[in-house]
């Protein structure tokens, strides 16, 4: 097995140790500021995984956005049968909310993927990976030079990034996800 199957195994591992480990790097980041540049990733495999190289041009965020406050507020007037759509579900996901903060920290960065660093009762914490456009070691990259092509500017509050594409449906093909492409907005201008 090489170094990323060690690391993996690790981390998927309950051991009391990591268990310890998670619970003392929260008590940490509980302290901190809801945006955070940081130095090294949490999660090497999943960064690796993702994108993330340890050049210069790569930068790393930590963004903790609060679980949960998805009550409707309280109905005072008149009377609903049930009280039906009590309940406030948000089009975006946490992820995708973690993803836009860091750009807005950072505007510019540009957003190249994301994942879940920890969560606790009250908080998500996710690790943004973001880009320098304009750094060389990021615009002669052969896998992601892409990202300096002007035309991947605010690509976060576009839905273009991973977690984006999953709150918009894009991860469904073939049938029943006839409407979702290009756009739910683009298909019901069309008429059909």
């Amino acid at each position: 097995m090489g170094l990323y199957k060690y690391l993996s195994k690790a981390i998927r591992s309950h051991s009391t140790e990591m268990i310890q480990i998670q619970r003392e790097r929260m008590i940490e980041w509980r302290r901190e500021n809801n945006v955070k540049k940081i130095e090294y990733p949490t999660n090497l495999v999943s960064a690796r995984r993702l994108g993330y190289k340890a050049k210069t041009g790569f930068i790393l965020i930590r963004v903790r956005v609060p679980r949960g406050g998805k009550a409707r507020p309280s109905i005072r007037h008149g009377r609903r049968s049930a009280h039906s759509g009590q309940r406030l579900v948000f089009a975006k996901g946490y992820q995708r909310v973690a993803e836009e903060r860091a750009n807005k920290q950072y505007p510019n960065l540009e957003v190249l993927n994301s994942y879940k660093a920890g969560m606790d009762g009250v908080h998500y914490w996710f690790e943004v990976i973001m880009l320098d456009p304009y750094n060389p070691n990021v615009a002669n990259s052969p896998t992601v030079g892409w990202i300096s092509n002007g035309k991947h500017n605010g690509r976060v509050y576009r839905g273009l990034t991973s977690a984006g594409k999953r709150n918009r449906g894009l991860g469904n093909k073939g049938q029943g996800a006839e409407k979702l492409r290009h756009s739910l907005r683009a298909h019901d201008k069309t008429g059909k």
